[in-house]
């Protein structure tokens, strides 16, 4: 299936409610959870259409939209970014912007940013005084992280040693954004999914709220630089980008949700 807007580049833009998209075509607007609220965005590009899990978008989150890129998708390069988080272009950065959308990278940018990149992701996040592991611990269910470990060493037991690292370390590309080259894209999902789906197998999570709900999203958050670590020891070329958020954001909530995790064991209850 064509997704019609760019068979070069398609960056979609995932939202389960009305907001405000790039102007430029490089962007396509993609209603993730369209099986469960068809009424909400009709005239975007809906994650229910082909190939799709739509009706799983209360725990798999933007997950969705990846997957519906995953198997509709026939551009060459295959984005994923949110409607309140996108890539930034590098010559906003130290200067400020009256429109907050002026900051997000053009498609035209992004074309020569893909000349030198078989993957583009968020400048990782250095958590410093956790790692990788103990601020998941902190904050969501540890045991998330156990049951995906036993995944992993079961079925793809060559990427064990790769996923104690990053559990370890203190850097992350987080957020769930990238944009990969689509065979890239293609056996990321084709190893991304079927973890996530035995992790939901063998969860729980009956007695989970909507937003503890979201755990294999938040899991998957993880995964990527274990899958990504591998690649790039084969040669695939990374690059990083800045991101832009068309929203302010509340850092000193954000902060003291992270503090307030670590130090006074106070688990996260919505997102910040």
């Amino acid at each position: 299936m064509t997704t019609g807007v760019n068979q070069e580049i398609v960056v979609a833009v995932v939202s389960h409610k009305p907001y405000r998209m790039p102007a430029d075509s490089v962007y396509m607007p993609l209603h993730v959870g369209a099986a469960l609220h068809p009424d909400v965005l009709p005239d975007w590009v809906q994650d229910n259409e082909g190939e799709n899990i739509s009706d799983r978008n209360g725990k798999y989150s933007e997950l969705t939209g990846l997957y519906w890129l995953w198997k509709n998708c026939d551009a060459d390069y295959i984005g994923l970014v949110h409607y309140r988080r996108h890539f930034a272009t590098r010559s906003w950065l130290g200067r400020r912007a009256r429109d907050r959308f002026d900051r997000i990278i053009g498609g035209q940018e992004l074309a020569q940013v893909l000349q030198k990149a078989d993957v583009v992701v968020p400048n990782h996040r250095n958590y410093v005084i956790e790692t990788v592991r103990s601020h998941y611990e902190h904050t969501l269910p540890a045991e998330h992280l156990d049951v995906t470990r036993d995944v992993i060493r079961e079925r793809y037991p060559q990427y064990l040693a790769t996923f104690d690292k990053v559990m370890g370390g203190t850097k992350a590309h987080m957020f769930n954004m990238f944009i990969m080259r689509r065979d890239l894209l293609a056996d990321y999902c084709a190893w991304l999914f079927p973890i996530l789906f035995e992790l939901e197998q063998r969860t729980d999570d009956s007695a989970y709220d909507a937003f503890n709900l979201r755990y294999p999203g938040r899991v998957s958050e993880t995964l990527l630089d274990v899958w990504l670590s591998e690649q790039l020891q084969q040669g695939v070329r990374m690059v990083e980008l800045p991101v832009a958020s068309p929203e302010p954001v509340d850092w000193p909530a954000k902060i003291m949700g992270f503090l307030n995790a670590k130090f006074r064991g106070k688990k996260y209850g919505k997102s910040f």
